[in-house]
Order: structure tokens, then sequence, then C-alpha cells
């Protein structure tokens, strides 16, 4: 599974279109062949940074999206943060839920 995680910082009279603009996006990235999950958040620490986080299958289905016209409005929409956006990839290569947590607590 690779996770994707996009950060975007926003002045706060431009914050309701960036959150539009965003949301109008996450549902054809939920749709795309291999998605698993697509959520917008925001951060909890920094009123201007909104994060798009995806995951998927395969690295085959994360290139194509990276290729797709859903992600050249991605990338648009990057160059107008108010930061330098955040850009991650990270491969997973185990996944744990709450055995993990019962472990830990033993």
């Amino acid at each position: 599974m690779f996770i994707e995680l996009l950060g975007i910082s926003v002045s706060p009279m431009q914050e309701d279109r960036l959150v539009d603009a965003l949301e109008s996006l996450i549902g054809p990235v939920h749709v795309q062949p291999g998605c698993l999950e697509c959520r917008l958040l925001k951060s909890s620490t920094s009123e201007e940074r909104m994060y798009v986080l995806a995951r998927w299958e395969t690295q085959t289905d994360l290139i194509r999206h990276l290729q797709s016209d859903v992600y050249k409005r991605f990338l648009l929409l990057m160059e107008l943060s108010a930061a330098p956006p955040i850009v991650e990839f990270f491969n997973v290569f185990e996944m744990r839920g709450l055995d993990m947590v019962e472990a830990a607590r033993r």
C-alpha cells in the first residue's frame, strides 16, 4: 500500500475557495482504480494548512493517479500555496490495528 500526503497552505481569505476546489477533486480521486481512501483534512496545529490524504493499493495505481488530469489540477492548486507545499509518499509494508495495541500493552 502507498500513502500520498499533500499539504497546501492558504490565506484565511482564500480558504473557502481552496476547500471547495479540493473537495471537488476528492470524489474523482476516490473512484480511480486502486484508490482505497481519499480525504480532505484540516490541520489542528496550523489554521492555514489543508491536507489531502490518499491510500493506494499498488505503486502502479499511484503512478496512474500522478499521471492523471485530476492530479494536474492538484498541481495547479499547489502553485497557489502560501508556503511550499508538502508532497510526501509512503510505502507501507505492513499494516496493523488493535492487535498491535494489545501486544504493546501486554
